[in-house]
């Protein structure tokens, strides 16, 4: 199973104000399990970039202006995405802004049901708990030190890394298929450990538990089990 875990960084909150994408981070998962296949865009929003939005993502104006349109790279992310199904923090938000940009070049929308939400996951789980990427990472124990902004392709990388362990994690599959030190080890116990002979547990009753029985039946008006 392919799926594409996607993380975009914008001008602002909503594309119906003006707001652009202004990078497009996505990694490759096959059998819940990252390929080293990525795509990564940074893209010229034609625009200026507001304080806020450079205070998040640290991406300027001057930078951004060197780079391609959308327009120029839409062929490439549609078919890096295929039909597979993207893994998004906040699904919403991202593919607002891409569905924005796809209808503004004549493409179809992306569907909403094609986006696995993980913010969405992360509630059900752990109601009442803070669901942001960086309280994810520390939930499970994951690296996020180099995260000192936000980044479309870092980010997606982290949250593959949170969508696996919200999904069950990786360490008991690996262990239950044997490979590596714990499943060798524990293949190993098996070959060289010794069965300890226990003799057969009788089952047949002792003379006072059947003389018990019969002097209980004997008291019964016509059991059954004298006939």
């Amino acid at each position: 199973m392919r799926e594409i875990v996607l993380d975009t960084e914008t001008t602002g909150l909503d594309p119906a104000a003006g707001h652009r994408l202004v990078e497009i981070g996505c990694v490759e998962l096959l059998n819940h399990l990252p390929t080293g296949q990525t795509f990564h865009r940074y893209i010229n929003p034609e625009r200026d970039m507001p304080e806020e939005a450079f205070a998040v993502h640290g991406l300027s104006e001057q930078f951004l202006a060197g780079q391609p349109v959308f327009a120029e790279q839409v062929a490439d992310f549609l078919e890096f995405i295929g039909d597979a199904p993207l893994v998004i923090h906040n699904a919403e938000f991202d593919m607002r802004f891409l569905n924005w940009e796809l209808r503004q070049l004549g493409f179809q929308p992306l569907p909403a049901n094609r986006a696995i939400d993980t913010l969405a996951i992360a509630r059900r789980r752990f109601p009442g708990a803070q669901a942001t990427l960086d309280a994810l990472c520390r939930r499970f124990g994951i690296d996020n030190s180099s995260r000192t902004k936000h980044g479309g392709l870092l980010d997606a990388e982290l949250l593959a890394e949170v969508y696996l362990e919200l999904i069950g994690g990786r360490e008991p599959g690996l262990a239950l298929s044997g490979n590596g030190p714990a499943g060798t080890k524990r293949q190993e116990e098996n070959r060289t450990a010794e069965r300890v002979f226990r003799p057969a547990r009788p089952h047949a009753p002792t003379e006072t538990e059947e003389a018990a029985w019969n002097q209980f039946v004997d008291g019964l008006k016509k059991p059954l089990w004298r006939e």
